[in-house]
């Protein structure tokens, strides 16, 4: 992936080229998401430092790689526990949370535990924020990350969302930072007139949710390119069968692409790789409601948010409502390129050449690396504002209800042979494959005898 944004000048005070960053991960898009925002957030300083969370969309290596973001080691697979002792041992100036709400909320409060006063080891500056498209869960998933020191917004639309939450609960909104999407970037479209030479439809792993609905979008997308041989048809997929991605995929498209009556088209195909890279030779991008359509209209790409199930919050699609992009399979059957309303993408962050949007970030982590102490991270969850709710959440990521570690959480590997550490890797990846096949295999032929 070209990472042109590298090459903006940033002044001096806003960018240490001795910072270290660490980055915590929990699925592959969330990695990509986490990894370049450490490198807008300081981009003279090294690689950051590399950890995914165990669990069930714990990213493959082939994964990783395909995101084009490396680390300057790993990453390495840690739980939420081991992170945190992790963080005692290591100093990191910066540390980036690219995680679900829950987990986030866990390490804040875990970082209170370690640094519960202003204390001669200064804690490192928190930040996360959305790896896309915010469309469901506002409000939990935003109280959820409140007690990080930035906590970005993606555009101006969610900076003024993110903070009427924040100001609405009683929570201190100061945190909330306007930036974009730290992926949007490559080449401006040039147009290829009036006709489309390649269409890439950009799949989503649970959007939509049933097997006919993605076998009717797979099918449409074989029908255009039977109706347009001239035209080639992408269809870019987010995992290989067997991987997870941020959400589960229980009906995957290489398996729909098997069972579709004739096969797809010579002109029409599968696709991995880098969404940066397909989309470099892209004339128009088609999807239900993926992230995929900011990088698009960014680049300036005739872009089509499909109305073929529905304008639905369920499908996420209601998102785009003013976009100018909202069309159906039939509609681009027939020809129709549709572009992006200047004034939505202005609002949605996503405008072609506007300025650098993390400069406002990276000020904010120069001020707060400064030379006085942290305040110990403040989270708007406690134990006297939410006493049913948070000690559940620390639990599943083993913290008791303070934030310290509860016993045996951390595992002492270092004294273990290389055998013993093999064998256990391969045993998480052994239950984890035996998981995402219950989830894609045999969940649904239940489902089905149930319906019997």
């Amino acid at each position: 992936m070209r990472n042109s944004f590298c090459r903006v000048p940033v002044p001096l005070s806003s960018s240490r080229a001795d910072l270290r960053i660490a980055v915590l991960a929990d699925s592959d898009t969330r990695w990509k998401w986490g990894a370049l925002t450490a490198r807008r957030l300081a981009p003279d300083a090294p690689e950051p430092a590399g950890y995914v969370l165990r669990g069930r969309a714990t990213p493959t290596a082939r994964q990783l790689g395909e995101a084009g973001v490396a680390a300057d080691r790993g990453p390495v697979e840690v739980t939420c526990a081991e992170f945190l002792a992790e963080l005692g041992r290591q100093h990191y100036d910066v540390v980036v949370l690219a995680l679900v709400g829950g987990a986030v909320q866990a390490v804040l409060h875990g970082v209170r535990a370690l640094w519960p006063g202003p204390a001669a080891a200064a804690r490192p500056v928190l930040v996360t924020g959305y790896v896309g498209v915010v469309y469901e869960k506002l409000a939990d998933g935003l109280l959820l990350r409140h007690g990080a020191d930035l906590v970005l917004a993606n555009s101006r639309h969610d900076a003024a969302r993110f903070r009427a939450v924040y100001e609405g609960a009683g929570a201190d909104p100061e945190a909330v930072v306007e930036t974009a999407l730290p992926f949007l970037d490559g080449a401006a479209y040039e147009s290829a007139g009036d006709r489309a030479r390649r269409v890439v439809f950009a799949v989503q792993p649970s959007v939509p949710e049933s097997r006919a609905d993605r076998a009717y979008l797979l099918e449409r997308a074989a029908r255009h390119a039977r109706l347009h041989p001239g035209r080639e048809v992408l269809v870019k997929l987010r995992s290989r069968p067997g991987e997870h991605t941020t959400h589960l995929e229980e009906h995957p498209y290489q398996r729909l692409a098997e069972r579709l009556p004739g096969g797809l088209p010579p002109n029409c195909r599968l696709v991995y790789g880098n969404m940066g890279e397909v989309l470099d030779a892209a004339d128009l991008l088609v999807t239900v409601s993926s992230t995929a359509a900011l990088e698009s209209l960014h680049r300036g790409i005739p872009t089509a948010v499909l109305t073929d199930l529905g304008i639905r919050e369920a499908l996420g699609n209601h998102h785009f409502l003013g976009s100018g992009c909202l069309a159906s399979w039939d509609q681009l059957d027939e020809g129709l390129l549709p572009a992006g309303d200047p004034a939505w993408t202005a609002a949605q962050g996503v405008a072609p050449g506007t300025a650098d949007p993390y400069a406002a970030a990276r000020d904010r982590v120069a001020r707060l690396l400064g030379p006085d102490r942290l305040e110990p991270v403040a989270p708007y969850y406690t134990l006297a504002t939410a006493p049913g709710y948070l000690p559940g959440i620390l639990a599943r990521h083993h913290l008791a209800p303070d934030g310290t570690p509860l016993p045996g959480a951390v595992r002492r590997d270092a004294g273990a042979s290389a055998a013993r550490r093999w064998l256990r890797a391969h045993l998480r990846e052994a239950a984890r494959g035996t998981y995402r096949h219950g989830v894609q295999r045999v969940a649904p032929l239940i489902r089905r005898l149930g319906e019997l």
